[in-house]
């Protein structure tokens, strides 16, 4: 959810929890990691977590445990057969591993685990992850990075973010 405003002709798109702000005459406020955030790199095959503990002006992500993602959910593909019409298995797989992941998410934020949340995926598995947010994960999450880094070092993923 977002309040919108406008600004002599310039609109803004405010997340209602402080994130990020959009573009004002060329100038961009950078994504910045909130103190215990917790980072989620995804694709639609792999997870990887982490949680920031350093501080906004000098994040350090460490690697957290994943544990088992439910594949289970094929986004309403599940008992379907493959045809033009259908995806086909590999993307149903994808599909049921990034609702998956965002189960997992949506866990740890309904159980009060996660206060702020940083999503960064590959942007087809991205546009799937959104399809299964909580309210309650939307009004947590401090930023989303439409990229695949998976596999990347947290230095690497820390750059990203920063440059957003």
């Amino acid at each position: 959810m977002s309040r919108r405003s406008h600004l002599r002709g310039v609109a803004l798109a405010v997340p209602m929890t402080g994130g990020i702000l959009a573009a004002v005459r060329g100038m961009e406020t950078k994504m910045q990691i909130p103190k215990g955030a917790l980072v989620a790199v995804a694709d639609g095959q792999k997870l990887s977590l982490f949680q920031n503990g350093g501080d906004e002006a000098h994040p350090k992500l460490t690697a957290l445990p994943v544990g088992e993602i439910d594949t289970d959910n094929k986004s309403g593909g599940k008992g379907h057969a493959s045809s033009s019409a259908n995806p086909d298995d590999d993307t149903q797989d994808e599909d049921g591993f990034v609702a998956g992941v965002v189960d997992v998410l949506n866990k740890k934020v309904l159980t009060g685990k996660v206060d702020g949340l940083i999503v960064i995926a590959a942007p087809r598995a991205l546009g799937e992850m959104r399809k299964h947010y909580h309210a309650k994960l939307k009004d947590v999450l401090v930023g989303e990075i439409s990229k695949d880094l998976t596999g990347q070092t947290s230095a690497d993923i820390e750059k990203a973010i920063a440059a957003a």
